[in-house]
């Protein structure tokens, strides 16, 4: 299979910067995944790497090869589009062989390639339909196996599971992820659905504005988010942000978790936070600061905590399978926005709205980022 490196590739659309200086390295073998919102750019770095964009800056490593000035057919990928973008007049059989067929194959090894591929995707008893024929899923198959018949060095899929219904695309991903294995093929899958990148990548990669937010695995992304974009994106509910500042007078406050100084004060909220040493070494000179915490990270109780703080139920979703239970914590006088806490909790805890709960995080797990903008820094691994 194959190696991909990108350098400092820059693609603009008019005034547009639609790729900002990317730098990125895929390994071999390895199962990559493109997330971010439509218009990220996830979507023309993977046609940059087919070819069928030309970067303005910057250079793609193919192997070692650089290959900018290669024509998509000339660099050994396969490219697996949203829309199948099957030969309607043609059989499920000659729609895999095509390309065999381009390059004038020798029949028998057509024939045998497509007999392999059918095989591995379990379509062999469709070979004789058309795709009119065919559901949204054997479509999504019939285009996987002509592109696996090339035996590229690298598959390259735009969001090819989009136009599936709901539990098609959740088999669809167990037996995609499943195939990447078994071929051992480098993959790189865009798509904007972050239960996809969790599931499936062996990497994330999360763009926002033509830049790359955070490269990491699906745990390292989700519980270390490195800035305020990739909190509020990944994760459903999103994580917990509130505004906060620095202050050190807290001894008289009764909501104060952790109960020392300094600590931060959640904007218009009683709600006070104890900071580390190291928490406030990395914070520097700022004062101003946004707090972080995902719904799962926050024990709440309707007994009073010993170290927790006093709050009322604003909201209750039930899920079924877990419980969410917005937290009122205050209002800000000037937009009259309210200050809310997402709290992710068992089924059998359903409190009521209006009742009186206390909380409280862990620590561990709260993260602090800069307020300057929505792409700063983390400034805290807890």
């Amino acid at each position: 299979m194959a190696e991909i490196k990108l350098e400092h590739i820059t693609k603009r659309f008019g005034d547009v910067v639609a790729v900002d200086d990317v730098n990125l390295e895929i390994h071999d073998q390895e199962f990559v995944v493109f997330v971010g919102p439509s218009g990220c750019g996830k979507t023309t770095t993977l046609r940059a790497i087919a070819g069928l964009e030309a970067p303005d800056e910057g250079d793609i490593f193919i192997d070692g090869n650089r290959v900018n000035t290669l024509s998509p057919a000339d660099r050994d990928i396969a490219f697996v589009f949203q829309f199948y973008a099957l030969y309607p007049h043609l059989t499920v059989y000659d729609n895999i062989a095509f390309p065999l067929k381009a390059v004038k194959a020798p029949k028998s090894e057509i024939q045998e390639r497509v007999k392999e591929v059918t095989a591995i995707l379990q379509i062999q008893a469709m070979l004789d339909r058309k795709p009119s024929h065919l559901s949204g899923g054997e479509m999504q198959r019939v285009a996987l196996g002509r592109a696996m018949v090339r035996r590229p060095k690298a598959f390259l899929m735009d969001e090819p599971m989009s136009n599936l219904d709901a539990k098609l695309r959740v088999d669809m991903r167990t037996e995609l992820k499943r195939l990447q294995h078994r071929l051992g093929a480098t993959t790189i899958f865009v798509t904007h659905d972050q239960v996809e990148a969790m599931s499936m990548a062996d990497r994330i990669v999360i763009m926002h504005q033509g830049s790359l937010q955070q490269i990491g695995t699906p745990q390292e992304v989700y519980n270390q988010p490195q800035t305020v974009f990739v909190a509020q994106f990944m994760g459903s509910p999103s994580m917990n942000l509130i505004n906060g500042k620095v202050q050190a007078q807290t001894a008289l406050n009764p909501n104060v978790i952790g109960g020392g100084e300094p600590a931060l004060h959640l904007n218009h909220t009683d709600v006070w936070i104890e900071l580390s040493a190291e928490q406030i070494s990395r914070i520097g000179q700022s004062d101003e600061i946004i707090f972080g915490v995902r719904p799962e990270h926050i024990v709440i109780s309707k007994e009073p905590m010993e170290q927790g703080c006093k709050a009322s139920v604003h909201l209750v979703e039930a899920l079924g399978s877990v419980n969410i239970i917005d937290i009122f914590l205050g209002e800000n006088p000037e937009t009259g926005d309210l200050v809310l806490l997402k709290a992710r909790t068992h089924p059998a805890f359903k409190p009521d709205v209006g009742q009186s709960v206390w909380f409280d995080f862990d620590a561990k797990q709260v993260r602090l980022f800069e307020p300057s903008d929505r792409t700063s820094h983390c400034l805290k691994i807890a």
